[in-house]
Parts: C-alpha cells; structure tokens; sequence
C-alpha cells in the first residue's frame, strides 16, 4: 500500500512538472545584449518550471515580432515600451533592463568627435539629426522633444546610413554601442564620449494579450528574483552591463533630459528599486 501510495506521488509529481514545462518562442538573441534579456526571461520562468527555449531562425526586427507574436508563431518578444505594444499585447511592467535603455549615449562617425564637444545646451543638440529604426519607441519620444530623426526600418542599415552621412549620431542604450561597434567593426565608427540624453523607457516583455499564464509566470518570477536579490545580482554581473559601468561615464556627461510622452499609467516610476540611477553609484 505504501508502495502505490509513493508511486502515486511520483506520477503526480512528474504531471506537475510537464503542466509547468513550456516551448518559449522568442528572437534570436545571439548579441550580448539580447543574450542578457534572454537570460533574465530564462531567470524569471525558471522559479515555476523548466521550460525549452527556441530561437527564431533568424533576427526579426519589431514590427515582425508584433505580428509574430499576435498570430502565436512566437511566446515572447522584448522592447522598449510604446502606446501599440501596450493596447495590443500585454505587457509585464517591470523594466528587465532597470531603465538603462532610457541612458541615451551616441554613436557617431570617426573624427566627428569636436562636433559634440561643442554641444553645451539642448538647443544646440536639436541642430543634428539623429536616427532610428522606424518602429522603435525612441523615435516618437525624440520627436516630440524637437529633434530631428531620419529612420530606417532595417536595424544594420542604421549604421551604414550614419557612415554615409544620412544622419550625424545613433542615439544607443547605455548597454549597446561597444558590443555595436564590434559588430560593425569595419565602419569607421566610435562611441561619443560628452553627451547623455535621458527620457524614462522601460524595456518589458511582451506575450500575446490571451496568453496571462506565460504573462503571470514571468512577472511573478520577475518579482520573486528581485525580492531574493538574484536579479540585482544577475543584472551587476552581466558582462554587458559591466562593461556600461566601466566605459559609459554616465555619471560625467552633459546630460539632456527629456519627457517620455508616451509612458502609461502603469509604468512603476514609485518603485525606485527598479530602476538604474548611476548618481547611486
């Protein structure tokens, strides 16, 4: 009797552990900062079950990933947050990047450096042009803030297009130019090194507005890693983050701060345990 009794638990136990087990669909995340989010995501469902992870085949900019994952072909996409995203998908409030996507540092051509030197008000910022992808929150939030913006709906376009001179600077997160520039090491490119525009941009995770179990699993254990310290420790460990804290000099750039328009209600701007505040370093 004791016998059937254990093997019953074990049938339950193992049925328990299928019922938690998901395929997780998502983008490709072979940068280092997509491999960051990805491994937060991984962090956050990994506290209510053990779950396969798939990559798209191939990198899918924003607009894709929407319809992507309204039609169900993926589980999970990540952005910066924008009005669409937040009507038409259902978001997980919390900034998975600790608003460090908000830290706006340049990338700009090489020798172009005296240029920015030169920029000592915002005014003077607004005189050049920045760009972006089409479909980026940013490009909105720059806009109604006066500065120009040339955009391209292709991401590696981007960084031809400012070699080419179509633009004078591409507005980075704090985390992305180094590993950027890499990527496109035969452009003659360099970070700027003065100037540091701020706005308020959470990146959350996003899942298909019927989907609230994958939406409840990941924001419980979203909420449960930062109570027990793991994403703080997860997040400072980061090499890509690391290497901010090391090269950006967040804390000794002019800094141009300006609003983000189009936050909702329910961005938790109260919750400074959230959010990256380099003065706090």
């Amino acid at each position: 009797m004791a016998s059937l009794r254990a093997l019953g638990f074990v049938i339950i136990a193992l049925f328990c552990s299928r019922a938690l087990a998901a395929t997780i669909s998502h983008n490709l995340a072979t940068e280092p900062k997509e491999a960051y989010v990805l491994g937060a995501l991984k962090l956050a469902l990994a506290y209510s079950g053990t779950d396969t992870f798939v990559p798209t085949s191939t990198f899918l900019e924003q607009g894709r990933l929407v319809e992507e994952l309204k039609s169900g072909a993926i589980s999970v996409m990540w952005a910066g947050t924008q009005p669409q995203y937040e009507e038409e998908l259902r978001p997980i409030h919390f900034p998975v990047l600790k608003g460090l996507l908000g830290y706006r540092i340049f990338i700009i051509r090489a020798g172009d450096q005296h240029r920015f030197s030169q920029v000592n008000t915002f005014d003077q910022l607004k005189r050049l042009t920045a760009g972006q992808g089409a479909f980026w929150a940013d490009t909105e939030i720059l806009r109604s803030a006066g500065i120009p913006v040339i955009t391209s709906v292709k991401y590696p376009g981007l960084f031809h297009m400012l070699d080419g001179g179509r633009f004078d600077y591409f507005p980075r997160g704090a985390h992305e130019p180094w590993s950027e520039l890499v990527n496109n090491r035969t452009l003659p490119l360099e970070v700027e090194k003065e100037l540091c525009v701020y706005y308020p941009l959470p990146m959350y995770f996003f899942v298909a507005r019927n989907n609230e179990a994958l939406a409840k699993r990941i924001e419980d254990g979203l909420e449960q890693a930062l109570t027990d310290g793991s994403f703080d420790r997860y997040f400072f460990a980061n090499p890509t983050i690391q290497d901010v804290l090391s090269k950006a000099n967040l804390q000794q750039r002019r800094q141009f701060r300006i609003t983000n328009p189009s936050l909702s209600p329910q961005t938790p701007l109260d919750r400074s345990e959230l959010w990256f505040d380099p003065s706090r370093m």
